[in-house]
C-alpha cells in the first residue's frame, strides 16, 4: 500500500501569486472565547484556539479542496501489506519560528505528547492505536499500530496534530512556534491576538502581512463586528443573518457544505436518558427536516443522529422520520405515561442554539416532553455547561468517519459528551478499524451508525452547510470547509 504526494506537493508549492508579492495588509476574524482562561495556542488542549493554531501550525497530512488526503509536512506514506506499520517521508527545508529545523525528532515528539495518558489530550483518542514513534532518520518516521488500520492518513488530518518543536511542550501553549505561514507576535485570549507573515513559509511568503484574531463571545456581536468593519469574516452566519450580507455590495456570502453538526446531547449516565426507550423517545420527538428549513433555511442536510457527513464514504443511509406516537408509547414504556420535563442548556456563542432549542421544545411537546430552555453565559460554555448539564446544546466540526465514532461515542473516548458506554458499540469500532477490505469495512462504520441511532443519547437533527460572511476587500479566500483553508493565500485590498 502506497501513496505519493511529492509531485502534487512541487505543484503547491508554486501555485500561489501571492508566493511572489510581498505581503500587505491585515486580515481580522473573531474567535469565540469558549474556553475562558483556559484558552491556549497548545493544539493538542482542550482550549485550544483552533482559529490561531490553524493559522501557525502545520500536520503531517491535511485535507486537499476535495477532502482527500493531502501531503503537509509529510510528502509521502506507505504501509505493510496488514497496514500496521507506516512509514512517512517529511518534507525538507522547512523550518519552525523560532529558526530551528523541522525534522523526524519533532514528530516524534508531537506525537508521543498527544500519546501520553498524562498530557490528557482530547486529540489522543484520534491516534491511540498508535504503539510507538519512531526516527528512522532526519527525514523518515515509522509509526507502529496496535491494530491493521487502512486508513490512517486520514486520522493525521485531525485539525489538532500539529507539528511543534521538539521539547516545547511547557511553553507552546503561550508561545504557539510552529511551521505555518504566521507567526505569533503577540497572544491574548480575551482581547486581540497578533499573527505575523512567516516570510520563509514553505509554500512561499502568505498575501496578507498580519492577522489579528479578535475573542468576541457572542455570535450576533460578531456579526455586528462584521457589518461595522472590525473584522474581515465570519464563519459563523445564520440563515436569519445572511440577507444582511447578501444584499450588500460590501460583503460576499460563502455557502460550504460540511461535516459540522449542531444538536442537543442528552447524558446517558443520568436518569430518565439512562433508559435507552427515553433517550430514543427524545430523538424520535423531532422533525428533523423542519429544523433544517426552519434554522438552516434549508442548507443542511438530515443526519439522523450520526456524525458521520453526508459525503463522508462510510455514512450511514438512515432514515429518521419524527414518529410522535412511538416517542409516546416509548415514554409510557418507561414508566412516563405523562411525560417528562428536561432543561435545555443553551448559549449564544453559537447562534442556532437558541433557536434549535426553542424549535425543538415545539416540537417536542407534542410527544409529551416539557423541554425549559436554560439560557447559559457564553464565556466558560464548554468548562462550566457542556457535559456537565444533564441536557445541553452541542456542536462539532467534520472528522472522518472512524475518529467522529470514536471520539464521540468510544466508551474510554475523553469528549464522549453523552456518556455513552456500550460494549458492542466498542466491538463494532475495533472490528471496523482491522478490517482491511474497504467494502466490509464500510459494513460495520454503517452498523455503529445504525446502533446509534437505535441506542445513542444524542439528537444530531443536522449536518450544516456553512454560510461564511466575507468583507468584499477579502481575495483567494478557499470555499471549503475550515481545516482545508489554505491560509497563505489570503489578500487583502487596502
Amino acid at each position: 500500500m502506497k501513496e505519493t504526494l511529492s509531485l502534487a506537493a512541487f505543484a503547491i508549492a508554486f501555485a500561489s501569486p501571492a508566493a511572489l508579492a510581498e505581503p500587505t495588509g491585515t486580515f481580522r476574524q473573531a474567535h469565540e472565547y469558549g474556553f475562558g482562561t483556559a484558552s491556549s495556542l497548545d493544539p493538542i488542549s482542550k482550549g485550544r484556539v483552533f482559529q490561531i493554531t490553524e493559522k501557525i501550525m502545520n500536520r503531517l497530512v491535511r485535507p486537499g479542496l476535495d477532502g482527500k488526503p493531502e501531503a503537509d509536512l509529510a510528502t509521502s506514506w506507505e504501509a505493510n501489506e496488514n497496514a500496521t506499520v507506516w512509514t512517512f517521508q517529511l518534507r525538507e527545508g522547512v523550518s519552525f519560528h523560532d529558526g530551528s529545523d523541522f525534522d523526524a525528532a519533532d514528530v516524534v515528539y508531537s506525537l508521543n505528547r498527544v500519546l501520553d495518558p498524562e498530557s490528557d489530550s482530547p486529540a489522543r483518542s484520534a491516534v491511540k492505536m498508535i504503539t510507538s514513534v519512531e526516527a528512522l532518520d532526519d527525514m523518515n518516521v515509522r509509526i507502529t499500530l496496535d491494530t491493521p488500520f487502512a486508513d490512517m492518513p486520514l486520522q493525521l488530518m485531525d485539525y489538532r496534530l500539529r507539528m511543534i518543536p521538539e521539547g516545547s511542550g511547557d511553553s507552546i501553549a503561550t508561545t504557539g512556534i510552529g511551521t505555518g505561514p504566521f507567526k505569533v507576535e503577540s497572544f491574548d485570549a480575551e482581547g486581540t491576538t497578533v499573527l505575523v507573515a512567516n516570510m520563509g513559509y514553505w509554500e512561499g511568503a502568505p498575501g496578507v502581512a498580519r492577522m489579528e484574531v479578535i475573542g468576541i463571545p457572542d455570535g450576533q456581536a460578531r456579526l455586528q463586528a462584521l457589518l461595522g468593519g472590525q473584522i474581515d469574516m465570519e464563519r459563523g452566519i445564520t440563515a436569519q443573518q445572511a440577507p444582511m450580507l447578501s444584499g450588500s455590495s460590501d460583503f460576499m456570502l460563502q455557502e460550504i457544505p460540511t461535516g459540522n453538526w449542531r444538536g442537543l446531547v442528552f447524558r446517558t449516565d443520568v436518569e430518565p436518558f439512562s433508559d435507552l426507550r427515553v433517550r430514543k423517545a427524545v430523538r424520535l420527538a423531532a422533525d428533523r427536516q423542519e429544523l433544517v428549513d426552519l434554522i438552516l433555511g434549508g442548507n443542511g442536510v438530515v443526519a439522523c443522529d450520526t456524525p458521520v457527513e453526508p459525503n463522508d464514504q462510510y455514512r450511514a443511509d438512515i432514515e429518521c422520520p419524527q414518529d410522535i406516537e412511538m416517542a409516546r408509547s416509548l415514554l409510557a414504556e418507561a414508566g412516563f405515561p405523562d411525560g417528562i420535563e428536561v432543561d435545555v442548556h443553551v448559549a449564544t456563542l453559537e447562534p442556532t442554539w437558541p433557536t434549535l432549542a426553542v424549535a425543538y421544545q415545539e416540537q417536542a411537546a407534542a410527544a409529551g416532553i416539557k423541554v425549559n430552555v436554560v439560557q447559559a453565559p457564553s464565556d466558560g460554555f464548554w468548562s462550566e455547561v457542556w457535559m456537565k448539564k444533564d441536557v445541553a446544546a452541542t456542536r462539532w466540526n467534520e472528522r472522518p468517519a472512524d475518529q467522529a465514532l470514536h471520539e464521540i461515542y468510544l466508551s474510554s473516548a475523553k469528549w464522549n459528551e453523552s456518556y455513552f458506554k456500550d460494549e458492542t458499540f466498542d466491538a463494532m469500532l475495533a472490528d471496523a478499524r482491522r478490517e482491511l477490505d474497504f467494502e466490509k469495512r464500510k459494513a460495520l462504520y454503517v452498523a455503529a451508525q445504525e446502533y446509534l441511532w437505535e441506542n445513542a443519547g444524542t439528537l444530531i437533527p443536522y449536518h450544516v452547510t456553512r454560510l461564511v460572511g466575507v468583507s468584499s476587500r477579502i481575495s483567494n479566500l478557499d470555499e471549503v470547509k475550515n481545516d482545508a483553508v489554505r491560509w497563505y493565500k489570503i489578500t487583502v485590498a487596502e
